[in-house]
């Protein structure tokens, strides 16, 4: 179905070449992983199936990539687009229409698909993707887990007989993500479709691929089963580092699978490894807060507070009200009723400097934050605005991301160096307050892991409070105090991360269900209560 013959690929004004002769054949009805670095030429390679590389971004290309016969040289993205579906990083940069359905129905109504085929393809992909109960809301409404599913909608109703996702499951909470690899599985074995995917959350997909496509970042790539590529290569879930740490006969790429291997470990007994965290006095205090938009109460009346020094993650399903509690507190949005303190100030009326010092905040669209025209200007201009020394910003976006031209401009580098950058040039302002909405989408394991030092760091060494709503429950487990979790708008749940997420089998970490019912949530708990034996 893809062939890649002696592919290589170089940008305009790029030191290095982004792929170096990969050659590689996909058949009719199989699902491929495209994994590697952040910034390693995931997308590059996915954009080159359907022909948008190079047609639409420039660059030199060699070698020869055909698609149900078609060579992607000789016809534009347009020419293939009733073979191949693309859903691209950002989804909201890519709707046409301002309502679900209409956006659902655009791509037919183009090629003047009959009204009954449309209509029909429209309600099966509704029901398919849970999304009717959204069918007649504005897009710009919705959560970004919800916008996901509607771009992968989009690309469905055409039925495409190869499906190219970028990170389809980046915004969405770990249920819906769930659901919708289902379905692409489902596509995969029932209509044979060949779907290709770029996933940083590897714990997510691996269970339902065929092979991996493996890109090192210097044009190189390898491709094989996922056991095979998983043995050696350096970016892994937990699911794999578990298994190396404990030495184990096997790399299983299911939760099933490990438990059957760790079955002798589970039937000990241990000493507990997490113990309650001490934090300082009270930062943020929410009395009865409600937030509205027109007449949908997207945060019923919620209490709570959040220590200094203390690192809170909010979660639960797409458009539960995260981003609503995110934006109140940062005083983007004020409340309808109740009261938000923050260090005894109200955030709304925070302005200009005393506003940067005091609160944090990267929204779940970085870019919203850019405005140079490079990575060097952006790094200066924080540098600047916070009185640091010359930089700086640079510097601590390089430990996070290495290899980032500092002359590229912001709308160039991929979501997660975007994302990179932002978190630098917010973390520059060393606000009293940090806020993160959705802050992991685009970042691989390693750049995670130096996030996730750098914001131990920020809050327990200096006592800033962090708050954080995110889906990555990896990341949770590994960083956070406490949970607070939230559905359909109201705080059902407000505890130790390790009470929480415990009692959430769908939210759970993957060491947690396979050392169930041990207390454990990540690899290190593992190690550490092995150690203690």
């Amino acid at each position: 179905m893809i062939t890649f013959s002696n592919v290589s690929l170089i940008y305009p004004h790029s030191t290095k070449t982004i792929i170096e002769d990969l050659s590689f054949s996909i058949e009719e009805g199989e699902m491929v992983l495209v994994m590697g670095e952040t910034g390693s030429g995931k997308s590059s390679l996915l954009r080159l199936i359907n022909g948008l590389v190079p047609h639409h971004t420039g660059g030199i290309l060699a070698g020869e990539i055909t698609v149900d016969g078609i060579t992607t040289q000789h016809v534009k993205p347009g020419g293939l687009a009733h073979v191949v579906g693309i859903v691209g990083q950002n989804p909201a940069h890519g709707f046409v229409a301002d309502i679900v359905e209409e956006e659902l129905a655009f791509g037919m109504e183009s090629l003047n698909f009959p009204p009954e085929v449309m209509r029909k393809r429209v309600e099966e992909v509704l029901d398919l993707l849970s999304l009717n109960n959204v069918r007649h809301r504005s897009i710009a409404t919705l959560s970004g887990g919800e916008q996901q599913r509607v771009a992968i909608g989009a690309a469905l109703v055409m039925h495409p007989k190869v499906l190219v996702l970028d990170e389809p499951t980046s915004a969405l909470d770990p249920i819906a993500a769930e659901e919708v690899l289902s379905v692409l599985h489902r596509l995969v074995h029932d209509l044979s479709v060949t779907v290709v995917i770029a996933e940083h959350r590897l714990e997510r997909v691996i269970q339902f691929v065929d092979r991996i496509i493996c890109i090192a970042g210097d044009g190189a790539a390898a491709i094989g089963p996922a056991e095979e590529i998983l043995k050696t290569a350096e970016l892994v879930p937990p699911i794999i580092r578990l298994a190396r740490a404990l030495n184990l006969s096997e790399v299983g790429t299911s939760v099933r699978e490990v438990r059957r291997l760790t079955e002798d470990i589970r039937n000990q007994e241990f000493l507990p490894v997490r113990t309650p965290s001490t934090h300082g006095d009270v930062a943020v205090s929410l009395n009865k807060v409600e937030v509205r938009y027109e007449n949908h109460i997207a945060l019923k009346p919620s209490t709570t507070e959040i220590f200094a020094g203390e690192i809170v993650a909010v979660m639960g399903r797409n458009g539960a009200g995260k981003s609503s509690l995110l934006h109140a507190i940062a005083g983007i949005n004020a409340p309808a009723h109740g009261s938000i303190s923050v260090f005894d100030r109200n955030p709304s009326e925070l302005q200009g400097a005393e506003r940067r010092s005091s609160i944090g905040f990267v929204p779940q669209e970085p870019s919203d934050l850019l405005y140079g025209q490079s990575v060097q200007a952006e790094c200066d201009a924080a540098d600047r605005d916070n009185g640091i020394n010359p930089g700086t910003t640079l510097a601590f976006l390089n430990r996070l991301v290495p290899h980032i031209s500092a002359h590229t401009h912001p709308n160039d580098l991929s979501e997660g160096q975007r994302l990179a950058l932002v978190l630098s040039i917010v973390l520059a302002a060393h606000p009293r307050i940090l806020i993160l909405d959705e802050p992991t989408r685009g970042l691989d394991y390693s750049a995670k892991h130096l996030f996730a030092l750098a914001l131990r760091e920020f809050a327990h060494e200096f006592k800033r409070p962090i708050i954080m709503a995110t889906h990555d429950v990896e990341l949770v487990a590994e960083l956070a105090d406490r949970v607070i979790f939230l559905a359909e708008g109201e705080i059902v749940a407000d505890g130790a991360t390790l009470d929480v997420l415990l009692s959430s089998p769908a939210f759970a970490p993957q060491v947690a269900k396979v050392m169930s019912p041990k207390p454990w949530l990540t690899v290190s708990d593992v190690v550490q209560a092995l150690e203690q034996q």
